[in-house]
This record gives structure tokens, C-alpha cells and sequence, in this order.
């Protein structure tokens, strides 16, 4: 029985999901990194687990752990903590509450990254600012 022929339409609907079937495959995370990333679900402290931003394991590179953040050099702080925390006046950096929620982002970050580094096979964690949860909020970036 011969194969029906299929219009240039149904070429193009073929073509896109095998791109996409190809890119997930791709991007899917390991073993190692979904182990990780259930260790920073389960394992964390109630203050890592109920934080709004969700800390995550990208990639395992030769030991070394690659976690977003949603916070570096290039993102003044207020710009995420008014995000993360929409309640609190982060224009101010006197603020008290401001403070408070400045110090809470790094307990919570240092929390993950030791969490990570104490699991077996991990020499060491690197941050990666997560560039796709700082465009869904809003938050543009410039350029490198």
C-alpha cells in the first residue's frame, strides 16, 4: 500500500515538530540535574521551598552545578525585589522592609547553593542569571 501524498502544508506541521520534539530532547534535563533540582524542592529549608523565585539546577558541567539566579550585576536588585515582593517600596533602599528582603534573597540563595554543593558528584555550583523568568516579569535586560 503506497503512501498517501501529503500536501507542502502538512510538510511544514511535520518539520515543526520534529524542531520541537528536538529542542526539548535537548534542553531536557539529565538525571543528575532532575536529582538536584528535587533536592532544592524537598530538602530545603521552609524559607527556600516557600521563596517566590524557584531556585533550579540548569545543567551539571564536570562536577560543577549551573543554578539560575534572578539576581546579578547586570539586575539592580530593587528591579527583581519589587517583583518578588511587590508589597514593599524597594525604591527606597533605606527602607527597613527593604533591607529585610535584600538579606532574605541571599540566605535563600547561599541556602541553595549549599544544598547542591553538599550532594554527591558536585565540586562546586556557578549562578547563570535566568534570563527567561527576568523577560516573563517584565524586567529587560541590556544587551551584552
Amino acid at each position: 500500500m503506497p503512501f498517501p501524498k501529503l500536501k507542502s502544508g502538512h510538510w511544514v506541521l511535520i518539520v515543526i515538530a520534529l524542531l520541537v520534539a528536538l529542542d526539548w530532547a535537548i534542553r531536557r534535563p539529565d538525571g543528575q540535574t532532575r536529582q538536584l533540582n528535587d533536592v532544592l524542592a524537598t530538602q530545603g529549608s521552609p524559607e527556600l521551598q516557600n521563596y517566590p523565585y524557584r531556585f533550579q539546577v540548569l545543567r551539571v558541567e564536570q562536577g560543577m552545578a549551573v543554578l539560575s539566579t534572578p539576581r546579578n550585576v547586570e539586575v539592580p536588585a530593587f528591579r527583581v525585589l519589587g517583583v518578588l515582593h511587590p508589597e514593599i517600596n524597594v525604591k527606597d533602599p533605606n527602607n527597613p522592609a527593604f533591607i529585610a528582603i535584600e538579606k532574605e534573597l541571599a540566605r535563600v540563595q547561599s541556602e541553595a547553593a549549599e544544598l547542591v554543593r553538599t550532594q554527591p558528584g558536585i565540586k562546586g555550583v556557578r549562578w547563570e542569571l535566568d534570563r527567561q523568568w527576568l523577560r516573563r516579569q517584565g524586567i529587560e535586560l541590556m544587551e551584552r
